[in-house]
Protein backbone atom coordinates (compact mmCIF):
# COMPACT_ATOMS: atom_id res chain seq x y z
CA UNK A 1 0.00 0.00 0.00
CA UNK A 2 1.46 3.30 -0.50
CA UNK A 3 1.46 5.92 2.43
CA UNK A 4 -1.63 8.60 2.56
CA UNK A 5 -4.22 8.95 0.99
CA UNK A 6 -4.92 9.51 -2.89
CA UNK A 7 -3.69 13.11 -4.07
CA UNK A 8 -6.70 13.99 -5.89
CA UNK A 9 -6.48 17.46 -8.12
CA UNK A 10 -8.95 20.23 -7.45
CA UNK A 11 -11.49 20.05 -11.00
CA UNK A 12 -11.26 23.98 -10.54
CA UNK A 13 -7.02 24.15 -9.98
CA UNK A 14 -5.18 21.14 -11.33
CA UNK A 15 -2.65 22.87 -9.30
CA UNK A 16 -4.05 22.17 -5.72
CA UNK A 17 -5.92 18.94 -4.09
CA UNK A 18 -9.47 18.57 -3.72
CA UNK A 19 -10.82 19.44 -0.57
CA UNK A 20 -13.67 17.27 -1.11
CA UNK A 21 -11.90 14.20 -1.83
CA UNK A 22 -9.90 13.00 1.01
CA UNK A 23 -9.46 16.49 2.67
CA UNK A 24 -7.27 17.94 -0.05
CA UNK A 25 -4.17 18.46 1.58
CA UNK A 26 -5.27 17.20 4.89
CA UNK A 27 -4.29 13.40 5.87
CA UNK A 28 -7.74 11.80 6.72
CA UNK A 29 -7.70 8.56 9.14
CA UNK A 30 -7.95 6.67 6.11
CA UNK A 31 -4.32 7.89 5.36
CA UNK A 32 -2.63 6.67 8.82
CA UNK A 33 -0.49 3.61 8.14
CA UNK A 34 -2.44 2.48 11.48
CA UNK A 35 -5.88 2.08 9.44
CA UNK A 36 -3.87 0.79 6.74
CA UNK A 37 -2.91 -2.35 8.85
CA UNK A 38 -6.59 -2.07 10.08
CA UNK A 39 -7.68 -2.84 6.27
CA UNK A 40 -5.67 -4.98 5.88
CA UNK A 41 -6.51 -7.31 8.35
CA UNK A 42 -9.85 -6.77 7.61
CA UNK A 43 -9.30 -8.09 3.95
CA UNK A 44 -7.15 -10.93 5.72
CA UNK A 45 -4.34 -9.80 4.50
CA UNK A 46 -0.90 -12.09 4.85
CA UNK A 47 1.23 -9.15 4.88
CA UNK A 48 0.41 -5.72 4.63
CA UNK A 49 3.52 -3.54 3.33
CA UNK A 50 3.16 0.26 3.22
CA UNK A 51 5.44 1.70 0.77
CA UNK A 52 7.56 5.46 2.21
CA UNK A 53 7.80 8.77 1.02
CA UNK A 54 9.05 11.09 2.84
CA UNK A 55 6.74 13.81 1.79
CA UNK A 56 2.88 12.05 1.89
CA UNK A 57 4.34 10.44 5.74
CA UNK A 58 6.11 13.72 6.77
CA UNK A 59 8.43 12.25 8.61
CA UNK A 60 11.93 10.27 7.06
CA UNK A 61 12.16 6.85 6.57
CA UNK A 62 14.74 6.96 10.18
CA UNK A 63 11.66 7.57 12.30
CA UNK A 64 10.31 4.10 10.76
CA UNK A 65 13.26 2.72 11.86
CA UNK A 66 13.07 3.90 15.49
CA UNK A 67 10.27 1.70 15.64
CA UNK A 68 12.25 -1.42 14.93
CA UNK A 69 12.17 -2.46 18.52
CA UNK A 70 9.32 -4.62 20.44
CA UNK A 71 5.90 -2.99 19.91
CA UNK A 72 2.82 -2.74 22.47
CA UNK A 73 -1.02 -2.49 21.64
CA UNK A 74 -3.96 -3.19 23.47
CA UNK A 75 -4.95 -6.91 24.39
CA UNK A 76 -7.92 -7.59 22.44
CA UNK A 77 -10.33 -10.86 23.17
CA UNK A 78 -8.74 -12.71 20.04
CA UNK A 79 -5.48 -11.95 21.91
CA UNK A 80 -4.43 -9.50 18.57
CA UNK A 81 -4.53 -12.79 16.56
CA UNK A 82 -6.72 -10.90 13.83
CA UNK A 83 -4.25 -8.79 12.68
CA UNK A 84 -1.80 -9.22 9.84
CA UNK A 85 0.95 -12.15 10.02
CA UNK A 86 3.10 -9.20 8.67
CA UNK A 87 2.95 -5.51 9.36
CA UNK A 88 5.95 -3.32 7.31
CA UNK A 89 7.16 -1.02 5.83
CA UNK A 90 9.54 -0.32 2.65
CA UNK A 91 11.72 2.39 1.44
CA UNK A 92 10.53 3.86 -1.78
CA UNK A 93 13.53 2.98 -3.56
CA UNK A 94 12.84 -1.16 -2.84
CA UNK A 95 9.10 -0.20 -4.16
CA UNK A 96 10.54 0.84 -7.48
CA UNK A 97 12.28 -2.34 -7.96
CA UNK A 98 10.04 -4.67 -6.45
CA UNK A 99 7.21 -3.32 -8.97
CA UNK A 100 10.23 -3.43 -11.86
CA UNK A 101 10.94 -7.23 -10.92
CA UNK A 102 6.96 -7.76 -12.02
CA UNK A 103 7.35 -5.62 -15.16
CA UNK A 104 5.18 -2.97 -14.11
CA UNK A 105 6.48 1.01 -13.14
CA UNK A 106 5.99 2.43 -9.80
CA UNK A 107 5.23 6.05 -10.85
CA UNK A 108 2.93 5.38 -13.44
CA UNK A 109 1.29 2.63 -11.13
CA UNK A 110 0.53 5.64 -8.48
CA UNK A 111 -0.38 7.71 -10.60
CA UNK A 112 -3.28 5.07 -11.28
CA UNK A 113 -3.91 4.91 -8.01
CA UNK A 114 -5.01 8.52 -7.62
CA UNK A 115 -7.79 8.00 -10.07
CA UNK A 116 -11.35 6.83 -8.92
CA UNK A 117 -11.16 3.50 -11.28
CA UNK A 118 -8.14 2.18 -9.93
CA UNK A 119 -8.09 -1.34 -8.77
CA UNK A 120 -5.04 -3.56 -6.97
CA UNK A 121 -2.23 -4.81 -9.25
CA UNK A 122 -1.16 -8.08 -8.83
CA UNK A 123 2.40 -7.86 -9.45
CA UNK A 124 3.00 -11.81 -10.36
CA UNK A 125 5.64 -12.26 -7.82
CA UNK A 126 6.07 -14.50 -4.50
CA UNK A 127 8.16 -13.55 -1.52
CA UNK A 128 9.12 -16.26 1.40
CA UNK A 129 9.31 -14.45 5.37
CA UNK A 130 10.46 -15.81 8.19
CA UNK A 131 9.28 -13.73 11.55
CA UNK A 132 10.00 -15.25 15.21
CA UNK A 133 8.33 -13.74 17.48
CA UNK A 134 6.82 -13.80 20.77
CA UNK A 135 4.02 -12.19 22.78
CA UNK A 136 4.57 -10.93 26.06
CA UNK A 137 2.21 -9.14 28.40
CA UNK A 138 3.58 -5.79 29.51
CA UNK A 139 1.73 -3.56 32.33
CA UNK A 140 1.92 0.43 31.97
CA UNK A 141 0.26 3.09 33.82
CA UNK A 142 -1.79 6.20 32.99
CA UNK A 143 -1.28 8.79 36.01
CA UNK A 144 -4.44 10.75 37.11
CA UNK A 145 -4.49 13.61 39.35
CA UNK A 146 -7.74 15.28 39.86
CA UNK A 147 -8.83 18.68 41.32
CA UNK A 148 -12.67 18.37 42.78
CA UNK A 149 -15.28 20.60 41.45
CA UNK A 150 -16.03 23.60 43.89
CA UNK A 151 -20.19 22.91 43.00
CA UNK A 152 -22.08 20.19 44.66
CA UNK A 153 -23.64 19.54 41.46
CA UNK A 154 -21.39 20.24 38.34
CA UNK A 155 -18.19 18.64 40.82
CA UNK A 156 -19.36 15.08 38.72
CA UNK A 157 -18.57 16.68 35.52
CA UNK A 158 -15.43 16.71 34.34
CA UNK A 159 -12.89 18.28 32.25
CA UNK A 160 -9.90 16.54 30.87
CA UNK A 161 -6.22 17.96 30.60
CA UNK A 162 -4.03 15.27 28.58
CA UNK A 163 -0.60 14.96 28.12
CA UNK A 164 1.79 11.50 27.23
CA UNK A 165 4.57 10.77 30.01
CA UNK A 166 6.21 8.25 27.44
CA UNK A 167 9.33 8.29 24.90
CA UNK A 168 11.21 5.64 23.73
CA UNK A 169 13.65 4.64 26.72
CA UNK A 170 16.48 2.64 25.57
CA UNK A 171 16.57 2.35 21.49
CA UNK A 172 18.56 1.77 18.64
CA UNK A 173 22.03 3.50 18.73
CA UNK A 174 22.53 6.85 16.78
CA UNK A 175 26.02 8.87 16.80
CA UNK A 176 26.89 6.82 20.09
CA UNK A 177 23.90 7.69 21.80
CA UNK A 178 21.07 4.98 22.33
CA UNK A 179 18.92 6.96 25.06
CA UNK A 180 15.87 8.21 24.16
CA UNK A 181 15.02 11.20 26.37
CA UNK A 182 12.52 12.61 24.62
CA UNK A 183 12.19 16.17 26.08
CA UNK A 184 10.49 18.21 23.46
CA UNK A 185 8.31 15.04 22.66
CA UNK A 186 7.14 14.99 25.21
CA UNK A 187 8.11 16.02 28.48
CA UNK A 188 7.44 20.06 27.95
CA UNK A 189 3.71 18.93 27.21
CA UNK A 190 3.91 16.92 30.95
CA UNK A 191 5.83 19.56 32.78
CA UNK A 192 3.50 22.36 31.43
CA UNK A 193 0.06 20.30 32.20
CA UNK A 194 1.52 20.10 35.58
CA UNK A 195 2.34 23.95 36.17
CA UNK A 196 -1.46 24.19 34.77
CA UNK A 197 -2.79 21.72 37.48
CA UNK A 198 -0.78 23.87 39.96
CA UNK A 199 -1.95 27.35 39.24
CA UNK A 200 -5.76 25.93 39.66
CA UNK A 201 -4.57 24.70 42.92
CA UNK A 202 -3.21 28.00 43.80
CA UNK A 203 -5.94 30.15 43.38
CA UNK A 204 -8.72 30.64 46.25
CA UNK A 205 -11.82 28.72 44.34
CA UNK A 206 -11.48 25.80 42.52
CA UNK A 207 -14.11 26.21 39.38
CA UNK A 208 -17.56 24.53 39.02
CA UNK A 209 -16.64 20.94 37.50
CA UNK A 210 -13.57 18.90 38.47
CA UNK A 211 -10.17 18.49 35.95
CA UNK A 212 -8.54 15.77 35.58
CA UNK A 213 -4.37 16.15 34.88
CA UNK A 214 -4.49 13.00 33.00
CA UNK A 215 -0.45 11.81 31.77
CA UNK A 216 -0.91 8.45 29.71
CA UNK A 217 1.20 5.72 28.49
CA UNK A 218 2.43 4.58 25.34
CA UNK A 219 1.72 7.79 23.09
CA UNK A 220 4.55 6.54 20.98
CA UNK A 221 3.20 3.70 20.67
CA UNK A 222 -0.36 4.52 18.80
CA UNK A 223 -1.94 6.42 21.59
CA UNK A 224 -2.49 3.17 23.82
CA UNK A 225 -3.02 5.06 27.06
CA UNK A 226 -5.14 7.56 26.22
CA UNK A 227 -7.39 5.24 24.04
CA UNK A 228 -7.58 3.11 26.97
CA UNK A 229 -9.00 5.28 29.07
CA UNK A 230 -11.28 6.64 26.67
CA UNK A 231 -12.88 2.73 26.10
CA UNK A 232 -12.65 2.60 29.80
CA UNK A 233 -13.26 5.99 31.63
CA UNK A 234 -12.52 6.23 35.17
CA UNK A 235 -15.57 9.26 35.33
CA UNK A 236 -18.32 8.56 32.66
CA UNK A 237 -17.80 10.05 29.22
CA UNK A 238 -21.28 11.39 29.11
CA UNK A 239 -20.04 13.82 31.60
CA UNK A 240 -16.91 15.13 30.41
CA UNK A 241 -17.54 18.23 28.79
CA UNK A 242 -13.68 18.74 26.98
CA UNK A 243 -10.09 17.51 26.94
CA UNK A 244 -7.28 19.69 26.15
CA UNK A 245 -4.42 17.65 24.47
CA UNK A 246 -0.72 19.53 25.49
CA UNK A 247 2.04 17.43 23.14
CA UNK A 248 5.15 19.48 23.28
CA UNK A 249 5.74 22.65 24.26
CA UNK A 250 6.14 26.11 21.85
CA UNK A 251 10.60 26.21 22.80
CA UNK A 252 11.16 29.06 19.72
CA UNK A 253 10.06 31.71 21.57
CA UNK A 254 6.70 34.26 21.00
CA UNK A 255 4.30 33.83 17.98
CA UNK A 256 1.85 36.30 16.83
CA UNK A 257 -0.94 33.17 15.98
CA UNK A 258 -1.66 29.74 17.54
CA UNK A 259 -1.87 26.51 15.33
CA UNK A 260 -4.90 24.85 16.20
CA UNK A 261 -4.95 21.31 14.75
CA UNK A 262 -8.38 20.80 13.16
CA UNK A 263 -9.40 24.18 13.43
CA UNK A 264 -13.29 24.69 13.15
CA UNK A 265 -14.18 21.51 14.63
CA UNK A 266 -15.87 22.74 18.28
CA UNK A 267 -16.49 25.67 20.44
CA UNK A 268 -13.75 24.62 22.13
CA UNK A 269 -11.40 26.68 19.10
CA UNK A 270 -13.92 29.42 20.22
CA UNK A 271 -13.18 29.53 23.75
CA UNK A 272 -9.24 29.50 22.41
CA UNK A 273 -9.90 32.49 20.14
CA UNK A 274 -11.25 34.51 23.09
CA UNK A 275 -8.31 33.77 25.22
CA UNK A 276 -5.71 34.21 22.36
CA UNK A 277 -7.01 37.45 20.73
CA UNK A 278 -7.19 38.73 24.77
CA UNK A 279 -2.72 38.59 24.36
CA UNK A 280 -3.12 39.64 20.90
CA UNK A 281 -3.01 37.19 18.80
CA UNK A 282 -5.05 34.66 16.39
CA UNK A 283 -5.85 31.16 15.73
CA UNK A 284 -4.53 29.79 12.76
CA UNK A 285 -4.87 26.18 11.27
CA UNK A 286 -2.12 23.52 10.84
CA UNK A 287 0.12 25.05 8.15
CA UNK A 288 0.66 20.99 7.54
CA UNK A 289 -2.14 19.26 7.61
CA UNK A 290 -0.95 16.30 5.51
CA UNK A 291 0.63 15.21 8.40
CA UNK A 292 -2.30 13.70 9.83
CA UNK A 293 -1.70 15.60 13.19
CA UNK A 294 -5.24 15.08 14.07
CA UNK A 295 -4.92 11.54 14.39
CA UNK A 296 -1.67 11.68 16.06
CA UNK A 297 -1.75 12.80 19.53
CA UNK A 298 -4.17 11.96 22.39
CA UNK A 299 -6.95 14.25 22.31
CA UNK A 300 -8.02 11.72 18.91
CA UNK A 301 -9.32 8.58 21.26
CA UNK A 302 -11.18 11.16 23.20
CA UNK A 303 -12.73 12.69 19.39
CA UNK A 304 -14.00 9.46 18.07
CA UNK A 305 -15.96 8.56 21.21
CA UNK A 306 -17.32 12.30 20.83
CA UNK A 307 -15.90 13.91 24.03
CA UNK A 308 -14.88 17.95 22.13
CA UNK A 309 -11.29 17.88 22.02
CA UNK A 310 -8.48 20.90 21.31
CA UNK A 311 -5.26 20.23 20.17
CA UNK A 312 -3.28 23.61 20.00
CA UNK A 313 0.34 24.58 19.77
CA UNK A 314 3.08 27.00 19.24
CA UNK A 315 2.42 29.08 15.91
CA UNK A 316 4.02 29.99 12.31
CA UNK A 317 4.57 33.36 13.11
CA UNK A 318 7.51 34.42 15.29
CA UNK A 319 8.30 37.87 16.96
CA UNK A 320 11.29 39.06 15.66
CA UNK A 321 11.76 36.53 13.00
CA UNK A 322 11.51 36.71 9.25
CA UNK A 323 8.46 35.03 7.70
CA UNK A 324 9.54 31.40 6.80
CA UNK A 325 11.16 30.83 10.12
CA UNK A 326 9.12 29.20 12.09
CA UNK A 327 8.67 26.22 9.42
CA UNK A 328 12.58 26.24 8.85
CA UNK A 329 13.12 25.36 12.79
CA UNK A 330 10.27 22.78 12.74
CA UNK A 331 11.49 21.13 9.54
CA UNK A 332 15.34 20.92 11.00
CA UNK A 333 13.45 19.49 14.05
CA UNK A 334 12.16 16.76 12.27
CA UNK A 335 15.02 16.04 10.42
CA UNK A 336 17.41 15.96 13.32
CA UNK A 337 16.29 14.92 16.56
CA UNK A 338 12.32 13.75 15.92
CA UNK A 339 12.17 10.40 18.27
CA UNK A 340 16.29 10.42 17.93
CA UNK A 341 17.99 10.36 20.95
CA UNK A 342 19.18 13.93 20.27
CA UNK A 343 15.75 15.42 21.48
CA UNK A 344 17.42 16.92 24.59
CA UNK A 345 16.91 19.87 26.47
CA UNK A 346 19.10 22.72 24.41
CA UNK A 347 20.51 25.94 25.90
CA UNK A 348 18.45 27.95 22.59
CA UNK A 349 14.94 26.91 23.96
CA UNK A 350 13.17 30.20 24.45
CA UNK A 351 9.61 28.95 26.35
CA UNK A 352 8.15 32.26 26.37
CA UNK A 353 5.96 31.29 23.66
CA UNK A 354 5.14 28.36 25.43
CA UNK A 355 4.30 30.09 28.48
CA UNK A 356 1.38 32.10 26.81
CA UNK A 357 0.09 28.87 24.99
CA UNK A 358 -0.14 27.17 28.32
CA UNK A 359 -1.90 30.59 29.43
CA UNK A 360 -4.43 29.73 26.50
CA UNK A 361 -4.79 26.04 27.55
CA UNK A 362 -5.74 27.41 31.43
CA UNK A 363 -8.15 29.95 29.98
CA UNK A 364 -9.96 27.44 27.75
CA UNK A 365 -10.46 24.84 30.66
CA UNK A 366 -10.99 26.68 33.14
CA UNK A 367 -14.07 28.18 30.97
CA UNK A 368 -15.42 24.95 30.05
CA UNK A 369 -15.23 24.28 33.87
CA UNK A 370 -17.50 27.11 34.75
CA UNK A 371 -19.68 27.47 31.66
CA UNK A 372 -23.92 27.11 31.63
CA UNK A 373 -23.88 25.72 28.02
CA UNK A 374 -21.60 22.61 27.16
CA UNK A 375 -19.08 23.16 24.39
CA UNK A 376 -19.90 21.30 21.43
CA UNK A 377 -19.08 19.94 18.20
CA UNK A 378 -19.43 21.74 15.07
CA UNK A 379 -22.63 21.19 12.58
CA UNK A 380 -20.06 19.01 9.59
CA UNK A 381 -17.94 17.64 12.45
CA UNK A 382 -17.78 13.58 11.86
CA UNK A 383 -17.67 13.54 15.82
CA UNK A 384 -21.21 15.72 16.55
CA UNK A 385 -23.14 12.18 15.70
CA UNK A 386 -21.17 10.21 18.88
CA UNK A 387 -21.26 13.06 20.91
CA UNK A 388 -25.43 13.23 20.38
CA UNK A 389 -25.92 9.71 20.78
CA UNK A 390 -24.10 9.72 23.93
CA UNK A 391 -25.79 12.76 25.52
CA UNK A 392 -29.49 11.14 23.91
CA UNK A 393 -30.03 13.61 21.64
Amino acid sequence: MLVNVPPIPDPADPARLDPKAFGGRAMTYYGRWSYKYEIGAEKRAAAVLIVHETGPAAYPFAVVQSKVTEQFDLVTPDGNMGRAAIEGWITLEQAKKLCSLAGQDFEALKKRAATRDFRPVTLGVSASMTLNNRIRMVDSRNVVGVLPGSDPILKNEYVIYTGHWDHFGIGPEIDGDKIYNGALDNATGIAGMIEIAREFARRPAAPKRSLLFLAVTAEEQGLLGSDYYAKHPIYPLQKTLAVINMDALNIYGRTKDLTVVGLGASDLDDYARDAAAAQGRVLVPDPFPEAGGYFRSDHFPFAKQGVPALNAGGGSDFIGRPAGWGKQVTDAYLAKHYHKPSDEIRPDWDLSGGLEDMQIYFAVGARAADTAVWPAWKPGSEFKARRDKMLGR
